[in-house]
This record gives structure tokens, C-alpha cells and sequence, in this order.
């Protein structure tokens, strides 16, 4: 059986102390296997970006652990195996579009040997050369913006920029913070497009938070509900869509009845975490 591209067990994350304490999650597993599409899912406040943060490595665990392809965070990250897309796209306004996304290729020629040395750990086979990110810009539809400042690209064209710079590294794990949440619905579903093709192509695990259940049911193989008071997984609802997944699946009974079904799940995560 692989190694878990993503293995979260029996985690917890308090924030404050005494009365005022925060428990942000509570015993939560999570097992995410390799060339999985995984979106997390829930009310505000449920600890999503939390989870996100601890597969990171951003934040520790108080307790229970956390691993990627066997490996701690901390490990993982030094080695490039993680990509981050947070709300906002992060792009060094001075550079060029094309500038930014080969910068951490630049910077970070020494993760390849770490990254060997894990792969060869775990008995996995390290990624072939770092690809061509002219190309891969031509493939998310910004060739013609290759040489343009950020400031000079809407916030569409920004958010796939930040998207082709996370996966030119060709890392073991993209985690996804709400990437689309600030944008019009027409250019979020034209980037989950976009995101879909660029996936399929390079099979990079993906744990993507979102709020909207369209969203979810669109790009998932499974989605993950949280529940609040305390942060907790209630449930996870595997998609047997077909793929690819186009604009028409959208208009589907069996679309609309994902749809349903995880909303009817969200009401009662909502239910709880009011009661």
C-alpha cells in the first residue's frame, strides 16, 4: 500500500489559554492518498485554514501528528514537496510574470537533493526536471501576460500566475486557502478550468479549501465537512463524477444531487456548531 501523500492523526490546535481557550480542532484524521483532489469544507470557524496551516507546517499540532509521504512538514517543506496557494496571489510586484514563477526554481536548487534523498526514503521516485514555465504559462491562457507586471494583470490573471509558480516546482502537495473566494463566479470557473487541466497534467495531491459547494463537487475527488466548537471532521463525501470535468457537468441531475447532499451535510454541521 503507498505511503499517504497526507496522513493527519488524532491532531489538535488550541489557540489561548485557561477560560478564553480556543480549540481550533479536535481529534482530527485525515488520510489523503498520492494524485488525490481533496477540498475541506465547512462553516466559518471550523478550523479549515487550521488544518491547512498544520499540513504546512506553518503552525505545530498540540497534539497528534502530522506527515506527508512519511515525512514531517518541516522536512517535507525544506525539500519543495509543498506548494501554498493562499487568498491572495503574493507576487513580487517588480518582477514579471514570467520572472515570478521561475524565481523559486532560482532559489531553491538545493531542495532537489533533500527531495532524492526522501524520495529514495520512502521509495518514491524523485520528480524529473523542473518544467518549462513559459509553457506552463501558455497552458493557464497567460502567454500573451509572460512579460507584464502584476500591477499591469487583473486579479484572474494574478491568481493563475500564483497557481503556475506553485505547481512549476512540481511539489508532492498543493494546499489551496481559498484561492478563487475574491473573484466574479464567470473567471472562478473559467481558473477552476484552468486548475483542472494543469492537474490532470501533472498529478500533484491537492487539499483545497473552499466555501462554495460548487466549487467542491466540480474539481474534488472527495470533500472533507467540518464541523465547530471544536473543530472536527464529520464527514467526507467521495465524487464519482466523471472527468473531465467541462461547464456542461455543471448543468447535471447528478451534479445537482452532490450538490444537495453536501449542503444537507453543511445545515447540519451548522446545526451543531450552533447548538
Amino acid at each position: 500500500m503507498k505511503t499517504a501523500a497526507i496522513e493527519v492523526r488524532g491532531a489538535r490546535r488550541v489557540y489561548g489559554f485557561g477560560p478564553s481557550a480556543m480549540v481550533a480542532l479536535d481529534d482530527v484524521d485525515l488520510s489523503v492518498q498520492p494524485g488525490r483532489f481533496v477540498s475541506v469544507i465547512g462553516p466559518s470557524g471550523c478550523g479549515k485554514s487550521t488544518l491547512l496551516r498544520l499540513v504546512a507546517g506553518l503552525e505545530p499540532a498540540d497534539r497528534g501528528e502530522v506527515g506527508i509521504h512519511g515525512v514531517s512538514p518541516e522536512e517535507a517543506c525544506a525539500a519543495k514537496m509543498v506548494g501554498l496557494v493562499p487568498q491572495t496571489p503574493a507576487l513580487l510586484p517588480w518582477l514579471s510574470v514570467l520572472k515570478n514563477v521561475t524565481l523559486p526554481q532560482k532559489v531553491n536548487r538545493g531542495a532537489a537533493r533533500r527531495r532524492a534523498a526522501i524520495g529514495e526514503a520512502a521509495d518514491r521516485v524523485a520528480p524529473p526536471e523542473p518544467p518549462d514555465m513559459a509553457e506552463l504559462l501558455r497552458k493557464a491562457g497567460l502567454a500573451e501576460a509572460a512579460h507584464k507586471l502584476p500591477g499591469e494583470l487583473s486579479g484572474g490573471m494574478q491568481q493563475r500566475t500564483a497557481i503556475v509558480r506553485a505547481f512549476g516546482l512540481q511539489p508532492e502537495v498543493l494546499l489551496m486557502d481559498e484561492p478563487f473566494s475574491a473573484l466574479d463566479e464567470f473567471t472562478r470557473e473559467s481558473l477552476q478550468e484552468q486548475l483542472l487541466d494543469l492537474w490532470d497534467e501533472l498529478k500533484t495531491t491537492v487539499l483545497f479549501v473552499t466555501h462554495s459547494v460548487s466549487e467542491a463537487v466540480r474539481l474534488s475527488d472527495a470533500i472533507v465537512i467540518m464541523a465547530a466548537k471544536p473543530g472536527r471532521i464529520i464527514d467526507v463525501v467521495n465524487v464519482d463524477l466523471p472527468r473531465p470535468r467541462g461547464r456542461d457537468l455543471l448543468k447535471t441531475p447528478e451534479f445537482h444531487h452532490l450538490e444537495d447532499l453536501i449542503r444537507d451535510k453543511l445545515r447540519g454541521a451548522w446545526h451543531t456548531q450552533v447548538a
